[in-house]
């Protein structure tokens, strides 16, 4: 099982989106299950619960995991693919964010945008990677800061941004043979405070990226 796992087809994201579908993906994450177990788990006939569970198997959510006789029936043991699931832009590919259209460092939805991309385009590569069983090279930095005023954190944004120019600058070899262009995204934004959320496949957590 990934660890998570990004969702491309649009088809398949509306289908892991259904609140039934997705609380089976969160039972199914925390290890295989036959369609009667799960009926008993999430209060659903085994027969409806079959239904979700071929819907999420066509669009390669969830997979055999085994199978076991149960008197003079086979049960079928069902696992998720991964853990937990993004959903890329490509799933709304005529209406995704393109960071390139506005540009602002200032703004939150250019954030947001970059965000986007970074998932569309990091999904993407993992896809790639995996077709062609090859290690995909990357780095993330993340961390919290407590910025006394917001002088302070003015203070640090340039001085970031004279950072990693300077090291661009450095490194940056467009003329180098065999080179690879790389994409580098430095975000700074509030500390989102954990809420309790309903949806069984959303676990809140705190951070900046």
């Amino acid at each position: 099982m990934l660890d998570v796992t990004v969702i491309e087809d649009p088809e398949a994201a509306a289908v892991s989106l259904d609140p039934t579908r997705a609380r089976l993906l969160a039972e199914l994450a925390a290890g295989p299950a036959s369609a009667a177990m799960l009926a008993g788990q999430v209060g659903l006939p085994r027969q409806k619960v079959n239904y979700h569970l071929k819907a999420l198997e066509r669009h390669g959510l969830v997979e055999l995991a085994g199978e076991r006789r149960k008197g003079n029936v086979t049960e079928r043991l069902m696992r998720a693919t991964a853990a937990s699931y993004v959903i890329s832009p490509l799933a709304l590919a005529a209406v995704q964010p393109d960071p390139d259209r506005f540009r602002d460092q200032l703004s939150a939805r250019w954030l947001l945008a970059l965000g986007a991309r970074l998932v569309r385009d990091v999904g993407t590569l993992i896809s790639g990677a995996a077709k062609a069983r090859k290690r995909l090279a990357t780095y993330a930095l993340d961390g919290e800061v407590r910025f006394a005023s917001a002088a302070d954190r003015a203070a640090f944004v340039e001085e970031l941004t004279a950072g990693v120019t300077a090291l661009i600058q450095k490194y940056d070899a467009p003329d180098a043979e065999g080179g690879r262009d790389h994409r580098i995204v430095v975000a700074v934004h509030p500390t989102v405070k954990a809420q309790t959320h309903e949806n069984p496949m959303v676990k809140p957590q705190a951070h900046e990226s």
